[in-house]
């Protein structure tokens, strides 16, 4: 059975791509979670899983080769659709599983639970998903960690973003240094293709300030000698 798609998925979506992991590479922070997952729920498979369009992305696996699966074929794509650990402990008795590809082919996937990741704007990327090739139940105590790895997930995701948002800054960033051709006179800035600017607009172009302007007490007293300015 296909999953029903979200009802803010349009909105999910465009918060999945502002993380920018999207077949990205591995990364340790994601890859220890997942084998702590899998070591803590005594799994031989844990993954952590986003929901794209049409596929399901593994950022991070334990004990499968795969990088994604169609988005039809995904668990995950059940699991976003609330914000429980979702528990399927026969999943050949489960309705919405027993005719999937990942049930009855080569993957054989009997048992299967996954803890939504969710943003703090409360959109569900994907999944920490720990499975097994035999029917099983999952325990209070590890359904409480599966949670909780799920938002270190989260942590890690959002640290990434915003390293990344930071390096994007600083690229953007054109620092002044060095010697700064300048009028006498006007205080008119050359740049480097020989063109005069005005300081506003040189240093606008080169970083982020934006200029406001006042009067110094020194010009004050030479342009406005009879007016008193605080």
């Amino acid at each position: 059975m296909h999953a029903p798609l979200p009802p803010d998925e349009p909105a999910r979506l465009d918060a999945l791509a502002r993380y920018h992991v999207l077949d990205s590479g591995a990364e340790k922070s994601f890859d220890d979670i997942a084998q702590l997952a899998g070591f803590i729920c005594k799994s031989p498979i844990s993954v952590v899983t986003l929901i794209d369009r049409d596929r399901q992305w593994l950022k991070a696996k334990v004990g499968v080769d795969l990088t994604e699966t169609p988005r039809d074929h995904a668990f995950c794509a059940h699991t976003i659709l609330s914000s429980e650990v979702m528990v399927v402990e026969d999943a050949t008795k489960d309705v919405r599983f027993s005719d999937n590809p990942m049930v009855t082919g080569e993957a054989h996937i009997r048992f299967y639970a996954g803890a939504p990741l969710i943003t703090s704007d409360n959109f569900k990327l994907g999944s920490l998903c720990v499975i097994d090739r035999n029917p099983r139940k999952l325990s209070a105590e590890e359904k409480a960690a599966l949670e909780a790895l799920s938002r270190l997930v989260m942590t890690a995701l959002e640290l990434r973003r915003s390293s990344r948002e930071l390096a994007e800054a600083l690229k953007e960033v054109k620092t002044l240094s060095g010697l700064l051709p300048i009028c006498s006179y006007c205080k008119d800035i050359r740049d480097d293709k020989g063109y005069w600017n005005r300081v506003e607009e040189y240093v606008g172009e080169r970083t982020s300030a934006e200029f406001s302007h006042g009067l110094c007490p020194k010009c004050a007293k030479i342009h406005f000698p009879g007016v008193h300015l605080t």
